[in-house]
C-alpha cells in the first residue's frame, strides 16, 4: 500500500507540472466571452472575485485563498488583484457578493457555490456583465465557463473502498452508518454515489443521512440517533464524508463507548490527519489543494485575458444546466497512517512538528511519524 500511495503522490506532483506547463502555452484568442476584446487590452492588470463558500472547514482561508492570491501575482507580473468574500454557507449571501462583484467590475468571478442551483442566476447576472465565471470545487449551475475540481465520484469509490479493506471480514458482521454532506452541495451527491458504488452489496447499511451544512454538530446528532436505533454492538464502522463531521461522528462513539471502528473522512485537515495518527479516525481523502488552486487562478487569467482554455482544460462535463463546460479534474489519494509522510507532509501542507503536538507525540512515535 505505502509503495502505491508513494506512486499517487509523485503522480499528483508531475499532473501539477503538467497542468501549469500547458497553462503557460496558452495564449490563443477565444471568441467565447462577451467582453473578450476588453479583457485582453487589460493585460496583467487584472480583478479576480473569488467567492468561497465557508468557514467551518479549515481548507478554505488556510489553503485555498491564499494559494489562489499568490498563483494570480504569479501569472500577472503582480498586477493582478484578487477581491474576496466568503458567504459563510449562507447561499443568499453569496447571491449577494456576486451582485456586489458586479457592480465592482471584477474581470472575471472564481465561484464555490454554497448551493450550486441558488447561484445561478447570480451566475447569469456576471456573464450578462461580461464577467466570465468559473466554477471553483463544487459545478455551479447557470452558464458558467470553466470547472476544477476533483473526481467526486472516485472520491467517495475512495473513501469506500478504505472502509472496506478497514472492515475485512467484519463487513458482513453488522451494519456501517453512511454520513454524507450537504444535499444543497452537487459534490456529495457524487461522493455519496461514489460510495454506494463500492459499498453496495458488500455491507449493510443500517442508517443513512444527509447532514445540513455539513456541520460537525449535526453528524454528531445523527450519529446518536443511529447508535440508539442500531445498538451500539452492531455499528461496525462509519462512512463521513469529511474530517469536519468525522470528528463529531467520534465523539458521540466515543461517549457511546464505542471505539476500534473505522471511520472516513475527506480534506485531510490537521485535526482529521492527527486521529488517523491515534487511529481514532482511519483514513482521509488527501485532495491536493495546491494543484486545484493554481489550475482555478490559471483559468481564471486566462478567461479575464480572453484567452483560450483548451491547452489547459481537456476535460468536458455537464451541469444540469450548461453543457460540455471545460473542465480539469485533479486525482486524489486515500490518506492514512502509512503515507502521511508522502503526502500532506510532502507536499508541504503540514510539518511534523504542527502534526505531532504534546499529546500526539508518542502515536506519531509509533507509526514511525518524526
Amino acid at each position: 500500500m505505502n509503495t502505491r500511495m508513494r506512486r499517487a503522490a509523485v503522480a499528483i506532483a508531475a499532473g501539477a507540472m503538467a497542468v501549469s506547463l500547458a497553462a503557460c502555452g496558452s495564449a490563443a484568442e477565444s471568441g467565447d466571452n462577451a467582453d473578450s476584446g476588453d479583457s485582453a487590452a487589460k493585460g496583467d492588470d487584472i480583478k479576480v472575485g473569488l467567492l468561497l463558500p465557508e468557514n467551518q472547514t479549515a481548507r478554505y482561508e488556510k489553503f485555498d485563498k491564499p494559494l489562489i492570491e499568490k498563483k494570480v501575482k504569479e501569472l500577472t507580473n503582480n498586477k493582478g488583484e484578487v477581491v474576496y468574500a466568503n458567504a459563510k454557507q449562507d447561499a443568499s449571501l453569496q447571491n449577494q457578493q456576486v451582485d456586489t462583484m458586479v457592480t465592482n467590475k471584477v474581470d472575471v468571478l472564481i465561484v464555490d457555490a454554497v448551493d450550486s442551483k441558488a447561484i445561478a442566476g447570480s451566475v447569469k447576472k456576471a456573464k450578462d456583465a461580461g464577467i466570465p465565471v468559473v466554477a471553483y470545487d463544487r459545478l455551479a449551475e447557470g452558464p458558467i465557463d470553466a470547472y476544477t475540481s476533483f473526481d467526486n465520484v472516485t472520491v467517495g469509490k475512495t473513501q469506500g473502498e478504505a472502509l472496506l479493506e478497514a472492515l475485512g471480514d467484519k463487513a458482513k458482521d453488522g451494519q456501517i452508518v453512511m454520513m454524507n454532506g450537504s444535499s444543497t452541495d452537487p459534490n456529495a451527491a457524487q461522493f455519496k454515489q461514489g460510495a454506494h458504488s463500492v459499498l453496495d452489496g458488500k455491507v449493510k447499511v443500517g442508517r443513512e443521512y444527509d447532514t445540513k451544512e455539513w456541520k460537525p454538530e449535526n453528524a454528531n446528532a445523527n450519529m446518536e440517533g443511529a447508535i440508539s436505533a442500531l445498538g451500539k454492538d452492531k455499528i461496525v464502522g462509519v462512512y463521513s464524508a469529511n474530517d469536519g463531521m468525522a470528528g463529531g461522528i467520534i465523539t458521540a462513539l466515543k461517549a457511546a463507548g464505542i471505539d476500534d471502528i473505522p471511520v472516513t473522512g475527506q480534506d485531510a485537515e490537521l485535526a482529521g490527519v492527527q486521529r488517523i495518527v491515534t487511529g481514532e479516525q482511519y483514513m482521509s481523502v488527501y485532495k491536493p489543494y495546491p494543484q486545484e488552486a493554481n489550475v482555478a487562478a490559471e483559468m481564471a487569467v486566462l478567461l479575464a485575458q480572453g484567452k483560450s482554455l483548451d491547452s489547459l482544460a481537456k476535460d468536458k462535463v455537464d451541469s444540469p444546466t450548461q453543457k460540455g463546460v471545460p473542465a480539469v479534474l485533479v486525482p486524489v489519494v486515500s490518506l492514512t497512517q502509512d503515507n502521511i509522510n508522502d503526502t500532506v507532509i510532502k507536499d508541504g501542507i503540514y510539518t511534523v512538528q504542527e502534526i505531532c503536538t504534546g499529546k500526539y507525540k508518542a502515536a506519531c512515535d509509533k507509526i514511525g511519524l518524526k
